[in-house]
């Protein structure tokens, strides 16, 4: 999957009933169901249920399963409020008859109120950075096998600022920056904009949290999962314009580490915040 295109279809999904959707899988190299799809799916399962006066404002996921990538999902959607200015909705995902993954999102009609935010970092523009492919393209040579596990086909181009070559692992603060966009124009639903910079919202985060360790990671096979995701929209925006993806985090425990986000337009308008804890476990 490298295209806008493909992306918004695999986001599209199939009504089965009322409330009850399904939808098909990324054929994922790691050969799980990606996170980030069944993020967006299941806000796309909500959209169709949810007034278009109402914005989504924020979701909280669990991802409970992992999802079989050869078996199509079906997304239960539960109308759980639909108040004066408030909609919300928890979605469940199921594979075989079993819940892999639930969300809360909720929705909100376009409110005035007060106004402020954090200031966009300052950081290179991404014409002056090289894609994360560009970045292992020596990998190619030296280490094919994992120029094999990083080098896979996305629809949302990444420009990392700080680089980290995989051939050197060494330690470094759990700070990071990264350009993303849509590889393609999308339409100017709002919508569309929403679902796939959640989509997008799920890479980076557990790359964040393993930095201060990469120097322990010699002969030793990782395993890393996203257990958690909440996604907070704050402003509107295009998913197919530079943003920049700020990340940090304060706190790796018990196999886990904690991640958080922030997500700014290039004119400098946070339009996201993100937060997550994964699974980082050595496989024994």
């Amino acid at each position: 999957m490298n295209s806008t295109a493909e992306l918004t279809s695999l986001l599209e999904l199939e009504k089965i009933e009322e409330n009850i959707f399904r939808g098909q899988n990324y054929m994922a190299p790691w050969n799980r169901v990606f996170g980030g799809q069944v993020l967006a799916q299941s806000i796309h399962a909500a959209h169709q249920t949810v007034p278009e006066d109402r914005v989504l404002h924020s979701m909280h996921a669990y991802f409970l399963l992992t999802g079989d990538i050869n078996v199509p999902i079906v997304y239960d959607v539960d109308r759980s409020r639909d108040g004066g200015t408030f909609t919300t909705r928890r979605v469940v995902a199921i594979q075989k008859g079993k819940p892999i993954f639930i969300t809360a999102a909720s929705f909100q009609k376009k409110t005035e109120g007060f106004d402020h935010q954090i200031d966009l970092p300052k950081v290179p523009r991404p014409e002056d950075l090289k894609t994360d492919i560009e970045l292992i393209s020596h990998l190619e040579d030296k280490a094919p096998d994992l120029y094999k596990r990083f080098n896979h086909e996305r629809p949302i181009e990444f420009r990392p600022v700080e680089v980290h070559d995989p051939l050197n692992p060494k330690r470094s603060e759990p700070f990071r920056h990264v350009w993303l966009r849509a590889k393609g124009k999308l339409s100017d639903d709002l919508r569309v904009h929403q679902e796939v910079l959640t989509y997008a919202s799920d890479y980076n985060l557990l790359g964040t949290a393993i930095l201060p360790h990469r120097d322990k990671l010699e002969n030793k096979e990782m395993f890393f999962a996203s257990l958690d995701h909440a996604l907070w929209f704050h402003r509107p925006f295009r998913a197919d314009e530079w943003l920049l993806y700020q990340l940090d985090s304060p706190s790796a425990s018990n196999a886990r580490g904690f991640t958080r986000g922030n997500i700014f337009s290039r004119d400098g308008a946070l339009v996201a915040s993100v937060v997550q804890e994964g699974l980082m476990a050595v496989r024994r």
